[in-house]
């Protein structure tokens, strides 16, 4: 395989594996309002809620790992380790992997917290956990701002999609609470 080639490969597997870590960070988001709503509670159950909701939690870590390794190791990217976790480092594109950056720190606080959720102050844990909200906002900015896949129609309805589901059932469970059926 030449160089060419394998950076091909891991742009392509950069790209794959950010729009299935997009994917699952949306469905986690999704369902996670949807337990605390009864907009959705026709499609099921707030167990199925609960399980949709811990699965995708889980399915975002290691792909969303895969796309950071992928973008580290393809040369042309020219991603550091350090501009994973720090904001606005790199010299190309500051901005949209600048806000990926934001995306995993929030995510990643989200998760880890999450884990730990029974040693925690209940009132803690939630305000942590609230933090999804704007962390899948910026998550969905990187993805506008950094993707060349929006240029694809599929992608971009999904995606947008995605996108104004959360926005409507976030901002329902803001300005009402827990919604009736």
């Amino acid at each position: 395989m030449t160089v060419q080639q394998s950076d091909l490969l891991f742009w392509m597997l950069a790209r794959t594996m950010g729009l299935a870590s997009f994917l699952a960070l949306s469905i986690a988001v999704l369902s996670g309002i949807a337990m605390r709503t009864s907009v959705l509670d026709r499609l099921g159950t707030n167990r199925a809620w609960l399980e949709l909701h811990t699965f995708c939690t889980t399915m975002w870590i290691p792909l969303g790992g895969l796309h950071l390794l992928a973008l580290l190791a393809d040369r042309t990217a020219q991603i550091r380790v350090v501009d994973l976790v720090v904001p606005f480092q790199v010299a190309y594109g500051a901005l949209p992997i600048g806000l990926g950056s934001i995306a995993l720190d929030l995510f990643l606080l989200v998760a880890l917290t999450g884990w730990i959720k029974r040693r925690m102050p209940q009132r803690l844990w939630s305000l942590i956990h609230r933090l999804s909200y704007p962390a899948f906002a910026v998550a969905f900015a990187h993805a506008v701002l950094s993707g060349t896949d929006f240029s694809a129609p599929t992608v971009s309805a999904l995606a947008w999609s995605f996108a104004f589901a959360v926005l409507v059932l976030a901002g329902a469970r803001v300005a009402w609470g827990r919604l009736p059926a």
